[in-house]
């Protein structure tokens, strides 16, 4: 059909800029201190400080590396999900897809309800009604705006990070003026070994630096993603890095407070410890804000999985739709909105390692995938390559796969069968989407 008259098939808009795609990194990989508080008594506060300084060096910028030079090199809808699909095929690329998108189920559902937690500062009588209303109204909000576009949503995520970021700003101001103790002793928890409060610990934190490949989902989206991708990463990491390091050394060095009373959602308590009833408000405003933001990033991102997935026929066609008016995939929106709000009401902190195994089996896939199509496609246009040649390349996967690997091994016997059951339903799944395709 055609003339004036003529209707355009709905398309993905290129509504997000460069300053959306910094906060939509921002919020997969962190949001913010808050929720950070249970390393500290966990494994001490020199051990804390030091896993906070180094997993971003050896885990979060080798792998924001390889994914900028993916991204530059294909900057495509679904990102790592294509560039898998590239390289082994689409068995592997539904692989990794279908297991970020059943693990984001546990990592986005825990959003409601750690905004619930930092509510109750104010309002520490909340009954269960009100707690259900709370999350309802916190959910449906957010999902309207990934329906309405990308386009509010990145100006949403770009206001809800500065507005995250100011009471940590604020707290590390305050607590610079009442710095009295060395914030590293003692080095560890009592009763932890070593090896054991590193292996733990760095499952822990690698949770807290993880996600820098889930924003590329949305590289048919963004404007100029071939290099819009590669500025956002390398410019949230600092921030992320500092966001999470500063705060939590100047309260340990106001010594203000116990160490080993630190627990979650506690960072506006230790505030208001610190600066006054003023400080633990603004804190406990920042980090509700701090998990709307991450729940609208997330939805956005991870409901691009499915839209993907069913746009190469391995999932139902429906979740393919995109919305006649927004031009969003607003059915993989709102089915994965669903999924998070019937989880909320789970208490998921346990499932941490849980969360990183599964992570980290799909990390390792991509990261095969970007040293395969190194090797295999070396003409392939890269407008930006990791540095330091074939070496720089095997050191970047390397590392962080090697990780991944020992997070994995070290995860214990009852998460490893639960992860390992969690990973299996990827081929059944493959195979009876397959079926019903055909």
């Amino acid at each position: 059909m055609s003339g004036a008259g003529a209707v355009s098939a709905p398309r993905l808009r290129r509504d997000l800029g460069f300053l959306a795609l910094v906060a939509l990194v921002f919020f997969h990989v962190s949001g913010g201190p808050y929720g950070i508080e249970d390393v500290v008594p966990s494994f001490g506060p020199g051990l804390a400080l030091l896993l906070l300084v180094l997993t971003p060096l050896v885990w979060s910028c080798p792998v924001a590396m390889v994914m900028a030079e993916l991204a530059s090199a294909m900057p495509d809808e679904g990102g790592y999900v294509t560039w898998t699909r590239r390289a082994f095929g689409p068995f592997w690329g539904f692989q990794v897809g279908w297991w970020s998108w059943i693990d984001s189920f546990v990592d986005v559902a825990v959003y409601p309800a750690l905004a619930v937690e930092y509510a109750r500062y104010w309002w520490p009588g909340m009954t269960r009604l009100s707690h259900v209303l709370f999350v309802l109204a916190f959910v449906l909000v957010l999902t309207a705006l990934n329906v309405v576009g990308v386009r509010p949503v990145g100006r949403a995520a770009v206001a809800l990070a500065g507005l995250a970021l100011t009471p940590v700003v604020m707290l590390v101001t305050v607590g610079l003026t009442t710095i009295s103790t060395v914030p590293w002793r003692p080095f560890a928890a009592a009763g932890e070994s070593m090896g054991v409060g590193i292996a733990l610990g760095l499952a822990v934190t690698m949770w807290n630096y993880s996600g820098w490949d889930t924003p590329s989902t949305t590289l048919g989206e963004t404007r100029a993603p071939e290099r819009t991708f590669r500025n956002a990463v390398f410019v949230a990491l600092p921030i992320i890095t500092a966001a999470y390091l500063l705060p939590v050394t100047v309260v340990l060095a106001s010594g203000a407070t116990t160490w080993t009373t630190w627990g979650t959602a506690s960072f506006a308590t230790l505030g208001h410890a610190l600066g006054g009833p003023w400080l633990g408000h603004a804190i406990a405003l920042g980090a509700v804000l701090a998990t709307a933001g991450q729940f609208l990033s997330q939805l956005l991102t991870n409901s691009r999985l499915p839209f993907v997935l069913a746009r190469h026929g391995q999932m139902p066609t429906a979740l393919a739709a995109l919305h006649p008016r927004f031009e969003t995939p607003w059915l993989a929106v709102l089915v994965s909105a669903a999924i998070y709000t019937a989880l909320a009401g789970f208490s998921f902190r346990d499932l941490i390692v849980l969360n990183v195994w599964l992570y980290s089996l799909s990390l390792i896939v991509e990261l095969a995938a970007f040293l395969v199509l190194r090797m295999r496609e070396p003409e392939m246009s890269r407008p930006w390559r990791v540095p330091g040649g074939p070496v720089g390349a095997w050191i970047a996967a390397g590392v962080p796969a090697g990780f991944s690997a020992f997070t994995m091994a070290a995860a214990g016997w009852g998460t490893t069968v639960a992860a390992i059951s969690a990973a299996a339903t990827g081929p059944l799944a493959y195979a009876l989407f397959a079926r019903r395709s055909r």
